[in-house]
């Protein structure tokens, strides 16, 4: 335990195999090797399926697709929520196990024998940092919890709460030291470790969130603090060497996960390429991805349209596996894109299905392609016929006509682990010969054109935003769904998707199994697939970027002094970037606002982090549950008790384990 080695992280290791723990952690490279387990709990569970779900589900972004009720019942809707959730407790050990070794880290700081007093400063400054996140993570989640600040071998069995006031008093005062002792540029230029810029935003967070419980500081509001700070990061870019991206594209193109330039924080990835790689790391292979997509074989059934003899739900070389089917947005996120203007929509949902064929895995490899990619140009189109249109509603003037592939992959084997990559492509359109010649490289696969033309050959199903007549539909051979048909309007929130029976006016019925996928965390990259495992992906997460910096500025200008105008500049940098046409931005659009409100601020924070992990610490801060999930979410809002859900339950795994379960309470689950 002395070295922890952890296989995603890179960082230096140190690996004595005769001193004393005592020795080697008194020893400056032993003790930096030790420091380097403060990382853990960024990697795999934490920022990864079971914190990605519990930070975001349950508010008004987030629903159950096709009115299904089986899995996550307790964060989505509050149904049946005990302190027996998986995921919620999930989060509690993530965020608590690293806590002791950065409290560790700090102490042993002072009594090393060696070492530059330049690193060490540098070191302890990123245990501080740590420690200060994973507080954050459950001071927010789960209100008063023990902060525990030295490492205590003998483990305190009868903890007792710390207040909400005196927990964020210790995260300021951590992330307060952090930004003053961290450097611009990562130490040793590793960057994975974290830099000032981290600790700026992440103060600009705390502070937020602490002002949400009425915290101030020396008479002077957290909303203000938070806005200081805020506009220093963004007013000092260059110097902290922070960005935004001047083009939203650019924020999860496929080229930028590893070097993104407008993260502030992020999670590092497992890299195949490295040779410290390991594919047996448990922890280091989030799965979050495949939440937020529908199941391709449930909504199309047998191989026709959808090439599921080649392109399964399991084992699909482009989209990966999609076997879940847990996560769709709700109507409030959809409607908040108007996608006319907002390059965002494309950027963050899948909306245009196709299949994918392995010209390129064929050409290279032979015989030795693995399966998912073994896919020929041929077996990859379509030919519409009657019964393919009379079942998906295509109008039969289209009989006989193709349907082509819009992405080939090909197939890299990334290490001696048989780590496959499946590298995409895209077929030009108007281009069917099936020759490699014909591919063209993008910055994001998974983006696919928008609005999809009339006229479009690559693509078997469309959901399309923009409601469209039967007449428009006429002219089109894919399938053809209009979004707003998804949705059960018996829910005029918005919150209920369409059952699959038999009067849900879908053709086929089992098409209300589809819904807009959420892409962000579908890392489809040279680097970013485990081999035949589709479930999981290897692609760095953002715990935290600009954006969300300007977002805050946004939200604490309006809570510190009511200035729309000026909350209204902040928002407009986002919308700016992300509009469509630059032109369109000030021609009477709606993209450019001239005055904001917090409702501006609730749908401008959707738009732009939406699945982000931040969501459910919004409305907490906002007090807004009560009132958003009635207008945008009546499935949660039925089983939502304020008294007892703005915090989440103590898992039972805990309060079994100390000798003062009853005394200490489960936050009234």
């Amino acid at each position: 335990m002395i070295a922890l080695t952890v296989p995603s992280c890179k960082l230096d290791e140190y690996n004595p195999t005769s001193l004393s723990e005592e020795n080697v952690l008194r020893d400056f490279n032993g003790w930096k090797a030790f420091q380097s387990n403060c990382y853990t709990g960024l990697w795999g569970s934490l920022i990864g399926m079971p914190y990605g779900l519990v930070s975001e589900a349950g508010t008004d972004l987030w629903t159950f697709p096709y009115n299904n009720h089986n899995q996550f019942r307790d964060i989505l809707a509050y149904e049946e929520f005990t302190n027996s959730s998986g995921v919620v407790r999930n989060v509690w050990d993530f965020a608590y196990g690293p806590i002791k070794d950065c409290n560790k880290t700090i102490e042993l700081s002072t009594q090393l024998t060696d070492g530059d007093a330049d690193d060490i400063k540098i070191l302890v400054a990123e245990a501080q940092f740590l420690r200060a996140y994973y507080y954050s993570v459950l001071v927010t989640q789960f209100g008063n919890v023990p902060l525990i600040l030295t490492d205590d071998p003998v483990k305190n069995l009868s903890p007792q709460r710390s207040t909400v006031p005196e927990i964020y008093t210790q995260i300021i005062s951590d992330l307060t030291a952090a930004s003053q002792n961290l450097p611009i540029q990562p130490y040793e230029n590793n960057a994975q470790r974290v830099t000032k810029k981290a600790a700026l935003g992440l103060l600009a967070r705390v502070y937020a969130q602490a002002a949400g419980e009425g915290l101030n500081e020396n008479g002077v509001s957290y909303w203000q603090r938070a806005k200081e700070v805020a506009d220093d990061l963004i007013n000092n870019q260059g110097q902290y060497s922070a960005a935004l991206y001047s083009d939203f594209s650019q924020v999860f193109a496929s080229a930028n996960n590893r070097n993104n330039a407008e993260a502030l924080f992020t999670a590092y990835g497992l890299d195949p390429y490295n040779p410290s790689y390991d594919v047996f790391t448990g922890n280091g292979r989030p799965n979050l991805y495949l939440h937020y997509y529908p199941k391709f074989d449930d909504a199309f059934g047998t191989s026709d349209i959808f090439r599921r003899g080649v392109n399964s739900n399991t084992s699909n070389a482009y989209y990966g596996r999609l076997n879940q089917q847990f996560v769709a947005p709700t109507k409030y996120l959809i409607d908040c894109f108007d996608a006319r203007y907002d390059k965002r929509w494309e950027n963050t949902f899948v909306t245009a299905f196709t299949n994918y064929s392995g010209e390129q895995a064929r050409a290279s490899l032979g015989t030795s392609v693995p399966g998912p990619a073994n896919v020929t140009y041929s077996a990859a189109t379509v030919t519409l016929t009657a019964a393919m249109c009379t079942k998906y509603g295509i109008d039969p003037s289209h009989i006989g006509e193709k349907i082509y592939p819009y992405v080939d992959v090909n197939a890299r084997n990334a290490s001696q682990n048989a780590t496959w990559q499946y590298i995409p492509m895209i077929w030009q359109k108007g281009a069917y010969t099936g020759a490699t010649s014909e591919l063209q490289t993008v910055a994001n696969a998974n983006v696919h054109p928008y609005p999809l033309a009339a006229d479009e050959d690559r693509f078997f199903a469309y959901l399309s935003k923009e409601p469209l007549s039967a007449e428009e539909k006429k002219a089109r051979r894919y399938v053809t769904v209009n979004i707003d048909d998804l949705f059960d309007m018996s829910d005029p929130s918005g919150s209920t998707y369409k059952a699959v029976t038999s009067n849900n006016g879908l053709t086929p019925t089992s098409l209300a199994n589809l819904f807009p996928a959420m892409m962000k965390f579908n890392h489809n990259f040279d680097g970013a697939w485990l081999g035949s495992n589709f479930q999981q992906k290897l692609g760095n997460i953002m715990i935290m970027r600009m954006a969300e910096v300007y977002l805050l500025a946004a939200e604490a200008t309006l809570h510190a002094n009511g200035n729309g105008a000026a909350a209204a500049q902040y928002l407009n940098e986002l919308r700016k970037r992300a509009c469509r046409n630059p032109a369109d931005f000030n021609a009477g659009t709606g993209m450019q606002l001239t005055s904001a409100t917090m409702n501006d601020v609730f749908d401008e924070y959707a738009r732009e982090l939406c699945g982000e992990f931040s969501r459910w610490a919004l409305l907490k801060r906002n007090k807004a549950f009560e009132t958003r999930l009635q207008t945008y979410n009546r499935t949660a809002a039925a089983n939502f008790t304020p008294a007892k859900h703005y915090n989440r339950p103590i898992p039972f795994n805990f309060l079994n384990q100390i000798n003062n379960g009853d005394e200490f309470g489960n936050n009234g689950y």
